[in-house]
């Protein structure tokens, strides 16, 4: 009885009870405040409020929470980064940089004239408070994240702005602080601006030579997981050892492993889970225990000092945002993602709030103040994010049906992928994901033919096959396993890819078995003509995501086959994914084709031609395809139109000069089944 009576005495300090009153904390809080139509967020900083130090004292704010807390800023950053298209980002760069100048400057005028006004501070005092309206963190980027509107416009610029405001708020911060104790110098501020420098250059050429290495040599998730994890904590190090903030590491860490880790993959799926199961919760309710709300009733000062910086701090971040969506052409809407992504207040203003009152530039009473103003900011940013996300949300769904009409099922993929052997397995089965639409519910179908019952052809197969559903369902996509007993493997993939009218069939190119066998192989030869549907043949010999580019070779009049669009998305889809440069090596006219169909379908890749006259030409620019990229060959199939005696020659040419080579053979769809 003892022992029970001091594990749940309170405030509570053995570990298991500790953790689970925050799980459930966790657990509990979206069920509960959801009916009361409040968003998670909220919940989860008022729960820290009410369980704080400064409420009833169940818990105090010991080193779990500082560490955890620190992890989960630093997640969100992260993860914030690595959520972000590449292309929108590059397209939006330059509209992010300025909105996050206006978004700095703004507080910082405003509140720097406010402050004189209403505390007749010192000058000092008056710009530390103004750092800490003009810095923001990204505490409801979550709930962007959960709209999927991750890479919307508004929200792309706002997170672009969230780092050139902190970054920005925390070189004044520092010569705030500089200036009360040794005083300004501005060489210290040219050393860090070198250093800056260094660190982009040096942790970004590094980070991707070895996470390439790694991502090629371990394919086990886990092990994946951690190393990004360990990759988000050096780059944050790093960024602190040359004076920087933690949070700016954590987000350049994001940029840098973005084009490793595709939305759609069990590592990105593990990523999100982790963080927003454990450590983003665990940081929001740690905000809310430093909040204490006590304060505004013992003193009518400390009232008045954060009624001000809250009106001071909301409307300047409003005003950046209104300039800055009526610059950049943006609706009511925008505009307000873009002032909900930006108002919310957390890690950078408490370290400007703890480090001006430490250097005695912040009196008690604005210390309290501040953490108030933390809070309002919080449940405004949070509760305005929400709103405006539901309603960007509905909007763009309108448009995209008003557009192109409400797609069924069954017009999307339907795609098998026949596989054979355990190595190459989860390979193709990732390759397939990466080429589906992001909307299609269509479940894929991984198929293992076998014609005999060798014992050893069997497991191979049946591993190969759990190798290829697990690849699936790592990424939430409904798998069908077959294993089915045929004549031969093509007469199994062919009648199985009639029976669930199969659209795209992924296969593997055989490996030469001696010097006489073809390129493709009899089977596939045989495939080629028992089926006219789309088909695919892979064999890449690194992870598709650790490759630089897609080079694809088109053949002249390949706009006239059935497949040319269904081909164009696919690699749209998957260049998408893969967040790299396609370069189309085609005639004059199909690429004119090729160009119309990315267009049409609103895919924001980043995409270039290479005009060929004749089969010549290809000859030239092969000479430019390297072993790190995907080379892609749109092939016609015998008395297709856009067959010609070049194909005869091809599979001779990719054998003596692509057999290092990672390379993928499209067969688009024919008429005739």
């Amino acid at each position: 009885m003892t022992t029970l009576l001091s594990m749940f005495s309170f405030p509570l300090t053995q570990p298991v009870p500790i953790f689970l009153l925050v799980l459930l904390i966790i657990l509990l809080c979206p069920i509960v405040f959801r009916r009361l139509g409040i968003p998670q967020i909220v919940g989860l900083i008022l729960s820290g409020v009410v369980v704080g130090p400064y409420g009833l004292d169940l818990l105090m704010r010991d080193s779990s929470f500082e560490i955890f807390g620190q992890v989960g800023i630093l997640y969100l950053m992260f993860l914030a980064a690595v959520e972000i298209d590449m292309f929108h980002l590059k397209k939006n760069l330059k509209h992010g940089i300025i909105f996050g100048i206006l978004t700095f400057a703004i507080p910082m005028g405003i509140g720097i004239v406010g402050s004189r006004v209403a505390f007749g501070a010192s000058w000092a005092t008056c710009v530390l408070i103004s750092s800490m309206y003009a810095s923001h963190t990204l505490i409801s980027y979550p709930i962007v994240s959960k709209f999927g509107l991750q890479n919307a416009r508004p929200a792309v610029i706002a997170v672009c702005a969230t780092i050139v405001a902190v970054l920005l708020s925390l070189v004044t911060l520092a010569g705030v602080v500089d200036s009360a104790s040794d005083g300004f110098s501005i060489r210290r501020f040219m050393v860090l601006f070198v250093l800056m420098i260094v660190y982009a250059t040096g942790v970004g050429m590094i980070s991707k030579i070895i996470t390439k290495w790694f991502f090629r040599k371990f394919s086990d998730e886990v092990s994946q997981y951690i190393y990004v994890l360990a990759m988000v904590f050096i780059a944050s190090g790093v960024a602190q050892l040359i004076g920087l903030e933690a949070i700016l590491g954590a987000f350049y860490a994001g940029l840098v492993l973005n084009r490793f880790i595709p939305a759609r993959s069990g590592l990105m799926g593990r990523i999100k889970f982790v963080g927003n199961a454990i450590f983003i919760p665990y940081f929001l309710i740690g905000v809310g225990m430093l909040i204490n709300v006590h304060v505004i009733f013992q003193s009518l000062y400390v009232g008045w000092v954060a009624l001000n910086m809250v009106v001071v701090a909301m409307a300047s971040k409003w005003l950046s945002a209104y300039v800055g969506a009526k610059i950049f052409r943006l609706g009511r809407t925008d505009r307000k993602i873009m002032f909900g992504l930006t108002s919310g207040k957390a890690a950078a203003t408490i370290a400007a709030t703890m480090i001006g009152f430490q250097h005695g530039l912040l009196t008690e009473d604005m210390m309290n103040g501040a953490v108030l103003m933390i809070l309002v900011c919080c449940l405004v940013s949070t509760v305005t994010t929400q709103n405006a996300s539901k309603r960007l949300r509905i909007e763009r769904t309108e448009a995209e049906l008003n557009a192109e009409g409400e797609r069924v099922p069954g017009e999307y993929a339907r795609q098998l992928v026949a596989v054979a052997n355990p190595v190459t397995a989860e390979g193709l089965m990732r390759m397939a994901l990466l080429m589906r639409n992001p909307a299609n519910q269509n479940p894929v179908t991984a198929l293992f033919v076998r014609n005999s019952d060798d014992t050893r052809t069997l497991e191979m197969g049946r591993s190969a096959l759990r190798s290829a559903v697990a690849a699936a369902q790592s990424v939430d996509i409904e798998v069908k396993d077959i294993e089915r007993y045929d004549v031969n493997v093509v007469a199994g993939v062919t009648n199985e890819a009639k029976q669930n009218r199969a659209s795209d069939v992924m296969i593997g190119l055989h490996r030469k078995s001696n010097v006489v066998d073809s390129f493709f192989g009899s089977m596939i030869e045989q495939l080629l003509q028992s089926m006219h549907r789309m088909i695919f043949i892979s064999r890449c010999y690194a992870p598709v995501m650790t490759l630089n580019r897609i080079m694809v070779l088109v053949p002249d009049k390949a706009e006239y086959e059935t497949g040319f669009q269904t081909w164009v998305e696919r690699i749209g889809n998957l260049a998408g994914q893969m967040a790299c440069k396609v370069i189309f090596m085609a005639y004059p006219v199909t690429a004119s084709f090729i160009r119309n169909v990315l267009e049409e379908e609103h895919f924001e890749i980043r995409h270039e031609y290479r005009e060929l006259q004749s089969w010549d030409d290809f000859i030239v620019f092969s000479a430019d395809i390297e072993v790190e990229d995907l080379f892609m060959i749109v092939g016609a199939r015998k008395g297709s139109i856009s067959y010609s005696g070049d194909m005869e020659s091809l599979p001779s040419f990719l054998g003596r000069n692509f057999s290092q080579h990672n390379i993928v053979l499209v067969y688009p769809a024919q008429f005739g089944e």
